[in-house]
């Protein structure tokens, strides 16, 4: 099972790689309620839109945590939003392989807890790397998640020279 966060989410929307992500991944796709409610809540962007038509496609499941003390530890222990903590508390309860995940804090709890995470800018350097999309596309896609993300410019940058040396 692969968990997302928020933020994550709506960026791999953002650069319209959702759909293809969902069908590459190979596994189920999950977020827990407070993510839903984040992404979907009663927004009309594009990015929500296409999250909640994924979740009515049954592409993305969403799913209860049932351990409500980890979700606040969790909060509590690393400076977390709920969503973020929601993340965390229902990978660990479900035994996900891989949790998308950009936030510092919620990096640090996966470190901790020893789960796997990926970002989307993984994301998109992986769909390049998987020849899914062609450099032009993954250099849009890399300046429309510089617009919408908080990412240190090091970290664009050096997305953008990798995408710019791949075949």
């Amino acid at each position: 099972m692969f968990v997302f966060d928020p933020p994550t989410l709506i960026l791999t929307a953002k650069m319209e790689l959702l759909d293809l992500f969902l069908s590459e991944i190979g596994m189920e796709v999950a977020i827990p309620r407070a993510v839903e409610e984040e992404c979907c809540g009663g927004k009309k962007t594009l990015d929500a839109l296409m999250i909640h038509k994924a979740v009515d496609e049954s592409r993305i499941t969403v799913r209860s945590v049932r351990n409500r003390k980890l979700v606040l530890k969790l909060e509590e222990d690393f400076s977390m939003a709920r969503g973020e903590s929601e993340v965390i508390a229902l990978a660990l309860q479900e035994k996900a392989r891989l949790v998308g995940i950009g936030g510092k804090h919620g990096i640090n709890a996966c470190k901790l807890v020893g789960m796997g995470f990926t970002t989307a800018v993984a994301i998109l350097l992986r769909s390049r790397q998987k020849g899914l999309i062609d450099r032009g596309d993954a250099l849009v896609r890399l300046s429309t998640l510089a617009r919408h993300a908080r990412y240190k410019s090091s970290i664009l940058e050096d997305a953008k020279r990798r995408l710019e040396q791949q075949s």
